[in-house]
């Protein structure tokens, strides 16, 4: 990663945690006090949940302990791990460097809220028409899943096989 990546990369993990902390804040704020607000005709629903597990509330049934090794221990390092090694493994274009600063930002902007909060996760946000709604998750979930798709999308593919070889 050259210089320029590194600016790219750390300025979107600060935006992923700083954008993500201030509309935490905002919905802890505002919901805590008037409760769920239905938006666009009841599409988006506007509700504060703490959740102490990890994406869509899994492994929430955990006991206390195994969820902050889980989540407070193991997963941050798991998630430094993880870029470092992707960041480490060569020539990175940059849809790939801000895919994971897009993960890494996410993932450590519900880190932080874990640390703030007594290891829950200030959830807000779901989608849906009627009862058929999403689960309730935040800017940083959304984050995430941005980061891991440009990671998808920008992963090199297989070369062609040369005219006249069979693969």
């Amino acid at each position: 990663m050259n210089r320029a990546q590194g600016f790219v990369f750390a300025t979107l993990i600060a935006t992923c945690v700083g954008c993500d902390h201030a509309t935490k804040q905002v919905a802890r704020s505002v919901l805590g006090e008037a409760g769920p607000l239905s938006v666009a005709v009841g599409l988006v629903k506007l509700e504060l949940v703490l959740n102490p597990g990890a994406f869509l509330s899994l492994g929430a049934g955990l006991s206390p302990e195994v969820r902050h090794i889980l989540l407070l221990i193991t997963a941050p390092l798991l998630l430094g791990l993880l870029s470092l090694i992707l960041l480490r493994s060569g020539a990175l274009d940059r849809r790939q460097v801000a895919g994971i600063a897009l993960f890494t930002g996410g993932g450590l902007a519900n880190w932080l809220d874990r640390m703030l909060h007594d290891g829950a996760v200030t959830d807000f946000v779901s989608l849906g028409v009627g009862s058929l709604r999403t689960g309730i998750f935040n800017l940083a979930d959304v984050v995430i899943v941005l980061g891991f798709l440009m990671l998808l999308i920008s992963a090199p593919r297989g070369q062609p096989a040369p005219p006249g070889v069979d693969a």
